[in-house]
């Protein structure tokens, strides 16, 4: 396995692009393009290669301490709600392990794009995609949290990879159901 990064700016190779294609927006129906996200430009890119192939991809982005994390996806027609920790007035709850969601919250990045190829699962890829955004993320942004919103079926990946879920789950158009999670750095 070669973990790739790029940092925010530089071109994303069309493998990329493919591998999260493939993985994300196809299973759903979505039509090629739906893959491409806002920010993608100014994001850290990461990816695994196996025999020099690119087999899983991830990414990250600084949220702005303007924003709350929300974000519609024009390209899959879709929205994702607000992490609300990071919205003013938030009233503090307890995480999924009994921890408060709070504190320094920020510099915090936003995990998107997370993806294996079938036949490529279970090797370790995310894992190692996970583990690069993060340490690339407290290099790059010296962030204090990260944030995403994971598809129900990959909650067990991230609470393996120490993320741990807060608030109830929700439904994301057109995607399916989710919950929020977070991790302190």
């Amino acid at each position: 396995m070669k973990i790739v990064s790029l940092l925010p700016g530089q071109d994303i190779p069309d493998e990329y692009m493919q591998v999260r294609f493939l993985t994300l927006r196809k299973p759903l129906g979505f039509e090629k393009g739906s893959e491409e996200l806002p920010g993608d430009g100014d994001a850290l890119i990461v990816w695994a290669e196996e025999e020099g192939k690119i087999a899983a991809v991830g990414r990250s982005h600084l949220i702005p301490d303007n924003e709350d994390g929300s974000a519609v996806d024009v390209n899959a027609k879709s929205a994702c709600p607000p992490f609300e920790p990071l919205c003013n007035g938030y009233i503090p709850v307890k995480d999924d392990n009994g921890n408060e969601v709070s504190g320094v919250l920020r510099p915090a990045i936003q995990i998107r794009g997370m993806g294996t190829l079938e036949g490529h699962r279970g090797k370790g890829l995310a894992s190692g995609v996970l583990r690069e955004i993060e340490v690339k993320s407290v290099e790059l942004w010296n962030i204090r949290t990260g944030w995403l919103q994971a598809r129900i079926e990959s909650i067990p990946f991230y609470v393996a990879n120490g993320w741990t879920c807060y608030g109830p789950e929700y439904i994301v158009p057109r995607v399916g159901p989710h919950r929020s999670m977070w991790k302190k750095f």
